[in-house]
């Protein structure tokens, strides 16, 4: 599996796309939305109750392997051209 993960890590969007693919099963789950965290205590709770939920975990790992994958590629490798990137493409 050759991901360039330098790469992602570089772009901001990337930390945005994998915080949103591991939280919102969690949300979804519990039947919250993010404006119902309202304390670092709140999360705190529900971060704990999805890491001892073997489902959640489940449904989180799906959906952060749906965020890292290049679609745009066959496998779970990065395309030749994404490989060779020393930094994110700022094409349009």
């Amino acid at each position: 599996m050759k991901i360039n993960w330098m790469i992602r890590f570089k772009n901001p969007m990337f930390y945005v796309q994998l915080t949103l693919a591991l939280l919102t099963p969690v949300l979804a789950y519990a039947g919250l939305t993010a404006q119902d965290i309202t304390s670092w205590a709140k999360l705190g709770e529900l971060l704990l109750g999805a890491v001892s939920n073997p489902y959640v975990l489940t449904l989180a790992a799906v959906s952060a392997y749906n965020a890292v994958v290049d679609p745009t590629s066959t496998g779970v490798t990065d395309s030749a051209k994404a490989l060779g990137y020393s930094e994110p493409n700022s094409e349009k």
